[in-house]
């Protein structure tokens, strides 16, 4: 009889139709698979029942939350090995379908091997921190569940994982080749919005899904505005208020609960809402940005910051990502960004400028990781050891996917341009370095 790591890597190449571009450390501390490769360690048969009753993404995702499955080496490296398999298998045309496997004696075959090596076939039950998917309905009681699910974890836990800049956005490096800190570049985020939002003394600024208020200290301190930062989430609140509180901005900054669909006190010379439209949902989207267009004053100003993912070309057949739903965003969105101008234009927005700032979300994203692994011990008691382990795999594989530009995350700045035509706008935003 073979040992587990070998029959391991038999089974996956047979199912996969590819060679497996991993090695493969078993339970019984046997390894097979090519050497020098990555090592997934697969610490016990729950592992496999966890991939064999769900298969894919999701199983995989159950089995590393619960511990049962580890890489050993760097995390970039395995995860960008096992990307063809996963989240690029059916874009590539690599490997085969279900339906293959289905049909291939041969296949049908390794999966009777698997279940003779993972035992009693018994599903085990998903991780606690796991959140049963349902359908996207997006009501106030849903989206407050979902907020509350991601945010809700610590602010000790975020701070360890955000630094002290407390943003929860991609940062912006103004020159990327000096090093700037992870804390300048989310200040210097922080400023690109409110120039391009064109700021002034006096003005009202709304901030649509205010986090932890760094966006709405910001905006008060530096350019002297009146500032609402509307929340779901208590957590955030309540340490978005502390730090205007010491910060002696009380006067000029005001942190709600409260949904954006509730804010009634507009008009506003601006909204921000930076890295909150991934959680409106498609069947809302319009009435998001109808709803921010009605907050605006005439000439007002809109900075819509928001992650976007590639278009397909049947856009009924997307389905959101399974583990980003069950473990990380639940109920969040994605969508191209050509959709998402399309629709600020539909509720009456003018679009001025799109700026892309994917690659910087990837730097972003690295640093967070680093921050994370660094103070590892500290971060699994704040968070407990699955949901620390949640973050770092999402935020790991997220990095790679804006490397690889399979999605990507922009800044819309669009106005409500008055009947007149005037904008308000500069006839050239930016300047381009030639």
């Amino acid at each position: 009889m073979a040992d587990a790591a070998s029959r391991l890597v038999s089974v996956a190449e047979q199912l996969l139709g590819v060679p497996l571009p991993v090695r493969v450390r078993a339970w019984d501390g046997s390894q097979a698979g090519p050497p020098g490769a990555p090592v997934i360690v697969v610490r016990n048969r729950r592992a496999l029942r966890r991939m064999l009753f769900k298969p894919g993404e999701l199983g995989m995702a159950r089995a590393w939350v619960a511990g049962d499955l580890d890489i050993e080496g760097d995390l970039y490296t395995a995860l960008g090995a096992m990307a063809g398999l996963l989240w690029e298998h059916d874009d590539e045309g690599g490997g085969r379908s279900l339906a293959d496997m289905v049909r291939d004696p041969a296949a049908r075959a390794a999966v009777r091997d698997l279940i003779r090596l993972v035992g009693p076939p018994l599903p085990p039950a998903p991780p606690r921190e796991e959140v049963r998917r349902r359908r996207h309905l997006h009501t106030r009681r849903t989206d407050k569940r979902a907020i509350s699910h991601h945010y809700d974890v610590g602010n000790d836990f975020y701070a360890l994982v955000l630094g002290p800049s407390m943003v929860y956005s991609c940062a912006y490096w103004e020159a990327p080749e000096t090093g700037a800190s992870l804390e300048t570049a989310q200040r210097d985020k922080l400023e690109l919005v409110c120039q391009k939002l064109g700021l002034k003394p006096g003005q009202r600024l709304l901030d649509v899904g205010c986090g932890w208020g760094s966006m709405a200290i910001h905006a008060a301190r530096e350019h002297g505005v009146s500032v609402v930062g509307v929340t779901l989430s208590q957590e955030q609140a309540a340490f978005a208020r502390k730090r205007v509180a010491d910060e002696g901005l009380t006067d000029r900054v005001e942190i709600r609960v409260q949904d954006y669909r509730d804010v009634r006190d507009g008009p506003y010379d601006a909204i921000s809402s930076i890295g909150m439209a991934e959680h409106v949902g498609a069947e809302r989207y319009l009435d998001y940005a109808r709803d921010l267009y009605g907050l605006l004053k005439p000439g007002g100003r809109l900075l819509n910051h928001q992650i976007a993912r590639r278009p397909h070309q049947d856009e009924t057949a997307y389905e959101v990502d399974a583990f980003i739903d069950s473990y990380v965003f639940p109920d969040g969105e994605l969508a191209p960004l050509g959709t998402t101008v399309t629709l600020l234009e539909r509720a009456g927005f003018e679009v001025r400028d799109v700026e892309s700032l994917r690659e910087h979300y990837a730097r972003t994203l690295r640093a967070w990781v680093t921050n994370l692994e660094g103070d590892w011990e500290r971060a699994t008691r704040l968070a407990g050891f699955g949901r620390a382990r949640v973050w770092r795999l999402y935020m790991a594989a997220s990095a790679l996917a804006f490397e690889r530009n399979q999605i990507g995350v922009n800044q819309v700045l669009a106005v409500r341009t008055p009947e007149t035509g005037t904008s308000g706008l500069p006839a050239r935003t930016r300047t381009w370095n030639t």
